[in-house]
């Protein structure tokens, strides 16, 4: 499993709980985040050494991009090249938010990158679904969250204004539409107010790592507790120390992942 940073932890942790048996490896690219104001070509190219180096240097079966803005990059290519299953955020959360709406007047929020690329506008598209759908890029989420500042008036003022459009629309349900945003989302509900649902695709993006494994007769039937490593390819103990409060417990030790190898 890969991310920009911290925010892909929020996979990571739903993962562990819904398949506790399976050894996961995190690598978290925080001497290069954030991607959501990067070229859509590099993010490409990032993804693409991180997945290899998943495969190459951890032996992974299966891959997880817990990047929503390195999915909108498109991943087409890479899936084409990586031999093994790869999972992404999009899809499984755009199904979730259509299938909460009770209006039908739905919202995303993500990077700048993700929602310029239109990956929701398609993948919402594609479930069929006859919503309408509203969106905003959240220029600054990334960045608090990172910080470890996931509370408090700075955080709150901007949330304010970046969520000023979707309000207007009258969506009445608003999906989080990159990995770090859950961890606003105390933040995001107070802003919406009551009568929003959050939909984050965590959740939805474990399931759609256990059917695939599933099916694809990957999934360890052990009983026993699975291994997990971290890795980051800035700061190893501001990874370990922060991390290790957005996770929880398992993520105990931090190794250091260099790009130049993959």
């Amino acid at each position: 499993m890969f991310d920009s940073g911290f925010g892909g932890l929020t996979v990571a942790r739903a993962t562990i709980d819904l398949v506790p048996s399976e050894h996961l490896v995190y690598i978290g690219d925080t001497g290069r985040y954030p991607y959501g104001s990067k070229p859509l070509e590099d993010v490409r190219s990032y993804a693409r050494e991180l997945a290899w180096s998943l495969v190459k240097e951890y032996d992974a079966k299966a891959i997880v991009v817990a990047c929503n803005t390195a999915t909108a990059a498109g991943l087409d290519e890479l899936r084409e090249e990586i031999p093994v299953p790869l999972v992404d955020v999009i899809a499984p959360g755009a199904n979730a938010l259509v299938h909460a709406t009770t209006t039908g007047r739905v919202g995303v929020i993500g990077t700048v990158g993700t929602i310029s690329s239109g990956a929701y506008v398609h993948a919402i598209a594609e479930t069929g679904a006859p919503v309408k759908l509203a969106s905003a890029a959240c220029p600054g989420f990334v960045e608090f969250v990172e910080r470890g500042q996931t509370t408090g008036d700075e955080v709150t003022v901007l949330a304010e204004r970046l969520l000023a459009p979707l309000r207007s629309a009258g969506v009445d349900t608003l999906l989080l539409g990159c990995t770090h945003y859950p961890f606003l989302a105390r933040t995001i509900a107070a802003v919406m107010g009551p009568d929003v649902t959050l939909v984050s695709s965590a959740d939805e993006t474990a399931f759609a790592v256990r059917d695939r494994l599933a099916h694809d007769g990957l999934l360890r039937r052990d009983a026993s507790i699975g291994e997990h490593r971290f890795a980051s390819s800035g700061d190893v103990d501001a990874f370990r120390a922060l991390g290790r409060r957005l996770l929880g417990p398992e993520l105990d030790a931090t190794e250091t992942w260099d790009p130049t190898r993959s």
